[in-house]
């Protein structure tokens, strides 16, 4: 049947994974035409990546960052995050400890950041709503990067539109971002490699000729391809493949074998041949909250009032995505990295009787977990709260007999105040009394954390 533009496998019939099978069925030969005809109309897409995002971030409120050496860190000023690319040149790894690099920081060689999400969060919806009213769809795959499908935009007029999209977010935002263009989601991801790695490209690296896409796969090695990565690239230099090119130069046979359709997608892609379908966010199985301790813990009272801040957070996210859960874990760590100490790291798990997502169901069962693993003797670094089997809210079945739907009415009218009132950046303004004043967030190591300019008003930007 004939194909038209933006046509999905879907539409005319062929599952995606069939065609792993069809390219390598020799009577196929018109179905191979009628794929080569959908690739050549295939749309264009585009992928937007944010440089050195979260050290971009802390930029944007202190110039003077400009061109020193950043690193972000993690929470309790643990290890390394993010850098700068005058950090990269300084030789410091993704991952280092702090302790070991803070020499450099007391030194002022070195700029040290804890990290401050709120900040990084807000920053990402400002990008990705300029994106938004830029394209006609947008696939938003982190933080710091989003796919445009570029459907009925012509093709000519794409690497223009994208200039635009560069120059318009660093000057509304003051975020630096690069975007790769090609025909795949994978090509796009190597193009946006190349445009954020030369300047020469001005931000935007267009892979649209076969010329350029041979060149592209020959000088990007095959651990930063995406969906292969560090954990397959070991496998694939023993086999002699070091390049991406190396890779799409391997039989379909041959990958198949080795990498089963996961494998045999990425090796279309690179060919040019679209079969990533656009990802949708499935639901969620499990929400988990928890925090290592800025230092360890005895006190019981001290503890549960962290558990029930860590439950309390668990229940505002299932009500924020409209779901609801039936179990919830809670568990507790001491510090496993000292050896001079005894160790313990329980778990206990309690079933509720329908899926809920109010914070005083949710908030009561983590702490009666709490209580049935918490032992007095114990120095505790870390606890979390584990909300499981979630469920969408509107297929919630309460049981026929032994339940209070009328307290089930008023804990859910109670929780749906708190969303109300409860700032998103700051300690809850009305929260449970067994949270007392403690907030999920409170206790976390962070003297190097800039201000929340963008989103906290006791923290806006001050001009001397």
């Amino acid at each position: 049947m004939p194909l038209s533009k933006g046509l999905s496998f879907s539409d005319w019939g062929l599952r995606q994974r069939d065609f792993a099978e069809i390219l390598n069925i020799s009577s196929a030969n018109h179905l191979r035409s009628e794929y080569n005809k959908f690739v050549e109309l295939m749309l264009m897409y585009a992928l937007v990546d944010c440089n050195n995002f979260f050290v971009s971030c802390e930029r944007v409120f202190r110039p003077q960052l400009e061109g020193r050496p950043v690193v972000v860190l993690s929470n309790n000023d643990g290890c390394v995050v993010a850098r700068s690319n005058e950090s990269k040149a300084l030789g410091i790894r993704m991952g280092t400890p702090f302790y070991q690099i803070s020499g450099l920081a007391d030194s002022g060689k070195l700029t040290a950041c804890s990290s401050n999400y709120v900040l990084y969060a807000d920053m990402s919806r400002r990008v990705m709503s300029i994106l938004a009213d830029a394209v006609p769809k947008i696939e938003q795959y982190s933080i710091d990067e989003a796919f445009l499908i570029l459907d009925g935009v012509p093709e000519d007029k794409i690497p223009d539109i994208c200039r635009g999209l560069v120059k318009k977010i660093r000057k509304w935002t003051g975020i630096p971002v690069s975007i790769g263009i090609a025909p795949t989601r994978t090509l796009a991801k190597v193009a946006s490699h190349f445009a954020k790695k030369y300047k020469g490209y001005n931000g935007v690296c267009v892979i649209d000729d076969e010329a350029k896409r041979t060149k592209a796969l020959s000088l990007t090695p095959v651990s930063e391809v995406w969906g292969i990565g560090r954990r397959l690239a070991p496998k694939l230099r023993s086999l002699g493949v070091e390049t991406a090119l190396d890779y799409v130069k391997r039989p379909s046979d041959w990958i198949r074998e080795k990498f089963m359709l996961h494998g045999l997608r990425t090796w279309m892609e690179l060919q040019g041949k679209a079969c990533v379908e656009a990802e949708t966010e499935a639901a969620r199985k499990s929400i988990c909250c928890s925090r290592s301790f800025a230092d360890m813990l005895e006190d019981k009272e001290e503890i549960s009032q962290k558990v029930a801040g860590f439950a309390a957070q668990c229940a505002s996210q299932l009500r924020k995505e409209g779901t609801a859960a039936v179990h919830v874990t809670t568990f507790l760590y001491t510090n496993r990295f000292r050896d001079d100490l005894d160790q313990y790291f329980p778990s206990a798990t309690i079933a509720l009787p329908a899926a809920a997502s109010s914070a005083q169901e949710i908030t009561a069962a983590a702490l009666e977990a709490f209580r049935m693993i918490f032992r007095e003797g114990y120095k505790y670094k870390k606890a979390g709260v584990i909300v499981g089997d979630i469920v969408s809210a509107d297929e919630v079945q309460l049981p026929l007999f032994g339940y209070d739907a009328g307290l089930r009415q008023k804990n859910d009218a109670l929780s749906r105040i708190m969303d109300k009132l409860n700032p998103v950046s700051a300690p809850p303004l009305l929260r449970l009394a067994s949270q007392k004043d403690a907030h999920y967030a409170d206790g976390i190591r962070c003297e190097h954390r800039s201000s929340r300019y963008s989103t906290s008003w006791d923290e806006l930007l001050e001009i001397k």
